[in-house]
């Protein structure tokens, strides 16, 4: 006799004992807590015909998004599609899924996962892993609409129910409807307190909109929620560092970058993509960061190769060029090259954004200015394509803007500040950038006045 889970959806497996694990797993994944590949893998040695534990375990090996995942998720493909005379419907929807992502159809992965939730909107696990694949596809209406398709099938009573309000939180804040979306983040939290991406959305919400003092306080007073055996917790870090450097603190930043950000030894992309990003930011406003782009650099060599996920490819251009890497900077434009040409998900990702923005960093670090303000101006339009968030993303435009600072292009570089000063006139690093723009421009009483703003808000 086949079980549901705790959200009435149906599993293969009658052993009760295992389904058990599962949502222990599944309520470590919700969360990112530390370890639901060892809580799963436990399952499966003890059952390994429970297809639905061989789905959350290749759900794992899918979200890390990195080409070292791979053999793994192959591995747990494989032993589902062996059990598919036993699995049910919802259990071959998440094969499929994974299926087609491991075959490089990372756009197909998130349609599959969609029509398992058209036909089970309680299946938690689906929604969770298709919506980390419509952020790593930049399908940014998805991240909003595909947790707002099941909510009505939802309610506070439904296990994993504040998860769902996260999900949907973040979605809303990627698509700038900031208000809304901090209701729904906050309210998550208070039903799960220890909920990380909901106290992220909340985060992105205060970033978005320059409320640095609120973001430090919402961060600083809720570190215990996100920061202890989490795998969000460097990437939160990240967003508590970014609060500080844009309020004009980069002692600050260092400082949170050297006991939290730092890469790990053997540490996953997604973390490294956080330490390249914040190194590149202060890069950008000339402070030194002394050796640390080093072991950076280090761990993106072994992976500027893989062709697997061109966001990730943007980071190690920018660490090749932090460490002065030339060699390994020419390399990964030759594989670039190479992916672009090709068939996939990931190929369309590097044609459309990914080989731009890797050739703009390398011309803006070798002094081709003109070369990089036109890739950045053709890739910025459409970079959600290649994934991240808005806020990830912005270091586009940060590199642009200086780009033209640096090139001469004053006009262009006041235009582009008054752009940030619009969207977020809190933020004194906005008004710095304008005021070095105005300069440039031969306007210096305005930029005086934008140098005033700055002072008072770091005052």
């Amino acid at each position: 006799m086949s079980l549901k889970d705790l959200r009435g959806e149906p599993v293969s497996a009658s052993d009760r004992r295992s389904l058990d694990r599962f949502e222990h797993a599944l309520g470590l994944l919700n969360g990112y807590f530390a370890d639901p590949l060892a809580a799963i893998d436990e399952a499966l040695e003890e059952n390994p015909g429970f297809v639905m534990g061989h789905c959350l375990r290749g759900a794992l090996m899918l979200m890390a998004a990195e080409k070292s995942a791979e053999p793994e998720l192959r591995r747990s493909v494989e032993a589902a599609e062996a059990l598919a005379g036993s699995a049910n419907g919802r259990e071959r929807g998440h094969v499929a899924a994974l299926r087609s992502w491991l075959d490089g159809d990372f756009h197909r992965a998130g349609e599959l996962y969609g029509e398992v939730l058209l036909e089970h909107p309680r299946d938690l696990l689906a929604l969770q892993v298709a919506h980390q694949v419509d952020f790593f596809i930049g399908n940014t209406a998805l991240l909003r609409d595909r947790p707002a398709r099941v909510l009505p099938q939802w309610d506070a009573a439904t296990p994993g129910y504040g998860y769902v309000l996260g999900m949907h939180a973040f979605g809303l804040e990627e698509n700038n409807m900031f208000r809304r979306a901090e209701e729904a983040g906050r309210h998550a939290v208070e039903l799960t307190p220890r909920d990380p991406w909901a106290i992220h959305a909340v985060a992105h919400v205060m970033e978005m909109e320059g409320r640095l003092g609120d973001g430090i306080r919402w961060m600083t007073k809720r570190v215990d929620d996100w920061a202890p055996d989490n795998m969000l917790a460097v990437h939160n870090w990240w967003h508590l560092a970014l609060y500080h450097l844009d309020h004009g603190q980069p002692d600050r930043t260092l400082a949170i970058y050297d006991e939290h950000i730092r890469p790990r030894p053997g540490g996953p992309a997604i973390e490294l993509v956080d330490a390249t990003s914040m190194l590149w930011r202060l890069h950008l406003r000339g402070i030194d960061v002394g050796d640390r782009w080093e072991p950076v650099a280090d761990a993106w060599e072994p992976m500027a190769e893989d062709g697997y996920y061109a966001f990730n490819d943007m980071h190690a251009m920018m660490a090749f060029v932090g460490a002065g890497r030339d060699h390994a900077a020419r390399r990964l434009l030759v594989v670039l090259n190479r992916r672009a040409a090709g068939t996939g998900s990931n190929a369309a990702m590097t044609r459309e954004v990914g080989l731009k923005v890797c050739s703009a960093i390398r011309a803006f670090a070798d002094g081709f200015h003109d070369i990089a303000i036109d890739l950045l101006t053709q890739a910025r339009a459409v970079s959600h394509r290649f994934g991240g968030s808005n806020a990830q993303r912005d270091v586009i435009t940060l590199t642009l803007i200086e780009a033209a600072l640096r090139g001469g292009r004053a006009k262009l570089a006041r235009a582009l500040a008054a752009e940030r000063i619009d969207l977020k006139p809190s933020s004194p690093f906005n008004w710095a950038l304008a005021a070095r723009a105005l300069d440039g421009a031969g306007d210096a009483a305005a930029a005086g006045r934008a140098r005033q703003r700055m002072a008072r808000m770091q005052a």
